[in-house]
């Protein structure tokens, strides 16, 4: 079944247009800059919740890649697709720099040869890091922003779409990968809220009372 969806959402449901839009979804270096630019407003002009939220998502996000979905990836190792399959499109987008740029040609399209000697793969499927960070970074949004926030999820749902359509992961591993960033993302909201509510009157007195909770206005 998973091999199956794959190759439909991988070599079937496919068009130029869409090859491009889907490879600069998750092309990281592509968008990476404006994210980081529009962190940095937040940061400067932003009021508490702007930068509340900044903060808390960089380190969600940090340890759901750095610590999570770094060691579940060595401790499963499971080969990504065009590694064990002949024919998978390995969708990325053309050279060019800055990244972003590359929008403007049409995307790169190889086809796969599955390795000969599968005892020697290393894989790195499992889980799918876009899709973590995304997700986390959304619930996150929803957490502060509330009915506006829900709206990061449908940029974080199509990047975890992508990973599928330019063929880096199993479609299982993209949806397991939802749910373990909404639940690790969860219980480390629910840890920053604590430490907030605990610990911030000490070292910022005035900001914890004019912002009891991480989540409020």
């Amino acid at each position: 079944m998973d091999q199956k969806l794959l190759l439909l959402i991988n070599r079937a449901w496919t068009n130029p247009p869409l090859d491009r839009f889907m490879a600069l979804m998750s092309s990281l270096p592509a968008w990476m800059p404006m994210l980081v630019a529009a962190g940095a407003l937040a940061l400067w002009r932003g009021g508490f919740r702007a930068r509340a939220f900044v903060l808390t998502a960089v380190l969600i996000v940090g340890i759901n890649d750095g610590v999570i979905a770094r060691n579940m990836k060595r401790a499963v190792n499971r080969p990504r697709p065009p590694q064990v399959l002949d024919g998978v499109r390995v969708v990325d987008l053309a050279k060019a720099t800055p990244r972003l740029l590359a929008v403007a040609k049409p995307a790169s399209v190889k086809m796969s040869e599955a390795a000969d000697d599968l005892e020697k793969i290393e894989g790195r499927s499992f889980p799918s890091s876009h899709t973590m960070n995304m997700i986390s970074a959304a619930l996150v949004a929803a957490c502060f922003y509330r009915r506006r926030g829900w709206l990061a999820f449908v940029p974080a749902l199509l990047v975890s779409y992508s990973r599928i359509y330019v063929g880096a992961h199993w479609p299982s591993d993209v949806v397991t990968s939802i749910f373990l960033g909404l639940g690790a993302t969860l219980l480390l909201l629910a840890i920053c809220e604590m430490l907030w509510r605990r610990q911030a009157a000490r070292f910022f007195p005035q900001l914890h009372a004019a912002h009891p909770s991480l989540f409020t206005a």
